[in-house]
């Protein structure tokens, strides 16, 4: 309840203060488990894609922030979940979590960088999302925010207003044919550069054949929800970027 809340409360706000124009929504599926993977340019990249989504959207979050009253209600309100708690490695609880979503039918978010673009460029993804495509047997939907690093430079808590935001989105990626080698990491990586090649030709942004590094400027939720690309991936095919502060 309070996601719909907060979501009808902040959409005509952000209508009204920013130039926000949707590409391609009709593409999203009306139903079913669906994975959403996203360029990330700025902070409010989470804020904008719930407001233009007539589903929910979930990311995963560390538990920690769920135990602390001043900001449980805040993660649950924007639709994120406590990663889930027990045995084995973070990236297996993650996936757990995220898969629990999908399996019911939701939109899970991710962001395969696993973190902010230091420059604006778009990075090599982890392969996280397609070992959770893959494992779940769900279809991916590329969304790309344009405009936003320009609303909100790196650095800068106050967003620029009435500037234009546009989101676009893809048709649905269908990996079904390689559902039985979600272990192999060739597979995972031909996945990964097909959806990032997607999100480059939806952003129009130069891409880099590396992993983008994470600096010290990204706070709260906006940290939380991009490092479970990271968390997730387990596949050994390239660097994952864990620390302490594991989320989804």
């Amino acid at each position: 309840m309070a996601y719909w809340i907060v979501k009808g409360l902040l959409t005509p706000l952000f209508r009204f203060f920013f130039r926000v124009r949707v590409e391609g929504l009709e593409h999203l599926p009306a139903s079913g488990g669906v994975i959403l993977a996203g360029n990330h340019l700025a902070v409010f990249d989470s804020f904008f894609l719930p407001l233009v989504l007539r589903r929910r959207i979930t990311f995963v979050a560390k538990a920690e922030y769920f135990e602390d009253k001043k900001t449980a209600w805040f993660f649950r309100a924007v639709g994120q979940i406590p990663i889930k708690r027990g045995g084995g490695s973070a990236s297996q609880r993650a996936l757990e979590s995220a898969k629990e979503v999908l399996d019911a039918g939701g939109l899970f978010g991710i962001y395969p960088e696993g973190t902010r673009s230091p420059d604006g460029r778009l990075y090599k993804g982890h392969t996280g999302v397609a070992r959770l495509a893959l494992q779940c047997k769900t279809p991916v939907v590329a969304v790309a925010c344009v405009g936003t690093r320009e609303a909100q430079p790196p650095g800068q808590a106050i967003p620029r207003l009435f500037m234009p935001i546009t989101i676009r989105f893809s048709k649905p990626l269908d990996f079904s044919r390689s559902h039985t080698q979600a272990e192999d990491p060739l597979v995972l990586r031909s996945i990964t550069d097909e959806i990032m090649f997607e999100l480059r030709e939806l952003s129009g942004q130069d891409y880099v054949n590396s992993y983008a590094k994470r600096k010290g400027t990204e706070t709260g939720a906006e940290a939380q929800a991009t490092k479970v690309a990271s968390v997730i991936d387990a596949s050994g095919s390239g660097p994952t970027q864990t620390d302490p502060a594991l989320v989804g």
